[in-house]
């Protein structure tokens, strides 16, 4: 399961190894080489009991791992080295970061217990909403 198509790293070597099933956001460009994935959105829940919520960008999404009480940030939400945040800097597809800020604070409505993120390491609730705040 992928939080945004660019992050597939090892992802096709899971796939030749296992066999296994990649779920994935959209890519913005189709590719030849592309991964072959089952495509989600925000507001879709998978089957495998993960709800998909809207991130920075559409492809670049937030999961809530039900069952473990996580989230999944991907790109929306991550510790470059000075506390998990996110970064406004990186929110320039058209979208006013206060305006992407908004759309992520019903994720403070979740019962989150740890926070996942692709850039950093696992935190918990209160940075969750200090970042959000």
């Amino acid at each position: 399961m992928l939080t945004c198509p660019w992050h597939e790293r090892d992802a096709r070597n899971i796939v030749e190894r296992f066999g296994a099933s990649v779920f994935s956001p959209p890519h913005d460009v189709q590719s030849d080489d592309a991964l072959a994935t089952q495509v989600f959105a925000a507001g879709d829940r998978l089957p495998i009991g993960v709800e998909a919520f809207p991130g920075m960008e559409p492809n670049d999404l937030v999961l809530w791992i039900e069952s473990r009480r996580a989230l999944v940030a991907g790109d929306t939400l991550i510790d470059r080295g000075q506390g998990f945040e996110f970064p406004a800097d990186w929110a320039n597809k058209g979208v006013p970061p206060e305006q992407i800020l908004e759309t992520l604070r019903p994720l403070l409505e979740l019962p989150v217990e740890l926070v996942l993120p692709t850039h950093g390491a696992p935190t918990d609730r209160a940075a969750l909403e200090r970042a959000l705040s």
